[in-house]
């Protein structure tokens, strides 16, 4: 199934519930150069060896402009033009580097995305955006540009570690917290084994949440406004990643907790809120405290990319799916970090 959207930079399609076996009538057998990561290279030999093929290191450390220097070098040694697509296979780090990969080679290449992890699928592939971090400050260095298509083979989440499954649905628990109550009910009735087991209704949930992520990015593209709502959670939950080295779906989680202690004590946000949070947190396996370092989290956003001055776009719920974005001092969030995080270690 194939959903097509305009989108400023350019038109993407979503093929919904397919296959890798689909991939080349999607590319019309144009040339390709796929990209990948060593453990997705050594689970699907058979599909890579049929493409001339980049493997990356796996794990968040490669997300840098080492990576993507090594990874210039391995195109212009394939002769890489124009007229080929470049395909990120895997998750999020993949997805991101493919992304500006593609963007920056000759000023830009065709771009095809086949995300493999449930963080990709629902998020990490969507909208557009990709880079890479410099030291701790996540995705500092890249661009926002829409790849041609997303293919969408649930078959790569036969092989996706616990831990990965985790990840991907802090994620959706953060489109429901943000968007939609009964999705957020839903998952509360739920559990992230019921998910496992149940492919169509989570071959439902990925295309809800893709189709909530592409209606903000469609009206706000370029993040002045309300693209900024996605970072629900992220904001604090990218500084405990990468000072932490914590998975970003453990972080986020972490994060959303933090927002929404920080949205009862400034946006009168009911504080049973945070006891339903905190409860479908730990049904799908991701933690609610975390002992981080209030300064430390406090120095690396200094350096966000939300930060102006000294304030910083925070977003907040006032309500199950009513957020706002709010211009926080660094002064006042660096007080209740320090505030919250007393009160967890107490």
């Amino acid at each position: 199934m194939m959903q097509s959207f305009q989108f400023p930079s350019g038109k993407v399609q979503y093929w919904f519930q397919s296959s890798i076996q689909q991939f080349p009538e999607i590319i019309s057998n144009a040339p390709c150069v796929l990209l990948t990561d060593s453990h997705l290279y050594e689970l699907y030999p058979s599909f890579f060896s049929s493409y001339p093929t980049i493997v990356i290191a796996a794990g968040e450390s490669t997300k840098s402009m080492e990576t993507l220097s090594v990874i210039m070098q391995q195109l212009i040694n394939f002769e890489v033009d124009k007229t080929y697509y470049f395909i990120g296979v895997g998750g999020g780090v993949v997805t991101d580097i493919a992304g500006l990969v593609a963007s920056t080679y000759m000023r830009g290449i065709r771009l095809g995305l086949m995300p493999t992890s449930l963080l990709a699928m629902v998020d990490a592939a969507i909208g557009g955006k990709n880079g890479v971090n410099v030291d701790v400050y996540k995705n500092m260095v890249g661009t926002i540009r829409q790849p041609e298509f997303i293919l969408f083979d649930h078959q790569f989440l036969n092989t996706l570690p616990d831990e990965e499954w985790s990840n991907g649905f802090a994620e959706i628990i953060k489109y429901a917290c943000l968007f939609d109550e009964v999705m957020l009910m839903t998952l509360d009735k739920n559990d992230i084994n019921y998910y496992k087991q149940q492919e169509a209704d989570l071959q439902q949930l990925i295309q809800q949440c893709v189709l909530l992520k592409n209606k903000v990015v469609l009206e706000d593209e370029r993040e002045q406004q309300q693209r900024k709502l996605l970072n629900f959670g992220h904001t604090v939950g990218h500084a405990i990643e990468n000072n932490y080295s914590l998975s970003h779906g453990k972080a986020v989680a972490i994060g959303m907790v933090v927002a929404s202690k920080l949205s009862v004590m400034l946006e009168q946000l009911p504080s049973t809120f945070i006891h339903t949070l905190e409860k479908i947190l730990q049904q799908y396996q991701l933690p609610i405290t975390y002992a981080f370092d209030p300064e430390v989290i406090s120095r690396t956003l200094k350096m966000d990319k939300k930060r102006q001055q000294e304030t910083i776009d925070f977003i907040l719920l006032k309500a199950i799916g009513k957020a706002r974005i709010r211009k926080v001092s660094i002064e006042l969030l660096t007080q209740n970090l320090i505030t919250i995080a007393s009160t967890e270690k107490s």
